[in-house]
């Protein structure tokens, strides 16, 4: 079984947590045990899956799969079409190179002095797209996940969630099994 879940802000991507703060379990409702697949920052909102199904959970996260991920970003700033390209080849942070992106500017407001951004990625590593922009001395403001391979966050409101139809976890398999390696 497979649940989608607009994950809130200031909730954690973990089954518990020995701080007592809310995790992404505690806004389901299911008998079953289930797990969060892969993590979504503290401070970020937006698409989780959660599953019990060790099988697919592990093809979602595994590198080899390159499972794309697609965001809503918002940074203070305004940034410039160089600098995208910049962060779309993959740029320095701390002892690696990020991987290639897809990113495309949805909005720039001169008055606020923030961008809107959609970036995909399939890599996925800690805070990466935090990092990635920090790289360029941009500051993140917003992070809201919005897809996963071929999942759609669609219009559930923040900490709604639902069980995925047969149809689209079927979907996902052939997806995965397409991107099988």
């Amino acid at each position: 079984m497979v649940f989608l879940l607009n994950k809130p802000k200031n909730v954690i991507s973990s089954v518990s947590d020995d701080r007592g703060r809310k995790t992404v379990i505690d806004l389901i409702d299911c008998p079953y045990r289930l797990y969060p697949v892969g993590r979504l920052d503290f401070d970020s909102s937006g698409l989780i899956l959660l599953t019990n199904d060790g099988d697919l959970m592990q093809k979602l996260i595994h590198p080899s799969f390159s499972v794309e991920k697609t965001y809503e970003v918002r940074i203070r700033g305004l940034i410039s079409a160089e600098e995208i390209k910049r962060l779309e080849k993959g740029v320095k942070i701390e002892d690696y190179v990020s991987a290639p992106a897809k990113i495309s500017l949805t909005k720039a407001d001169q008055k606020k002095e923030t961008c809107d951004l959609e970036v995909t990625i399939h890599e996925g590593r800690n805070r990466e797209i935090r990092k990635m922009f920090q790289s360029l001395g941009y500051e993140v403001v917003r992070l809201h996940r919005i897809k996963e391979a071929c999942i759609e966050l669609g219009d559930l409101k923040s900490g709604e969630y639902r069980r995925l139809k047969p149809y689209e976890v079927k979907k996902l398999r052939s997806f995965l099994d397409r991107n099988d390696r």
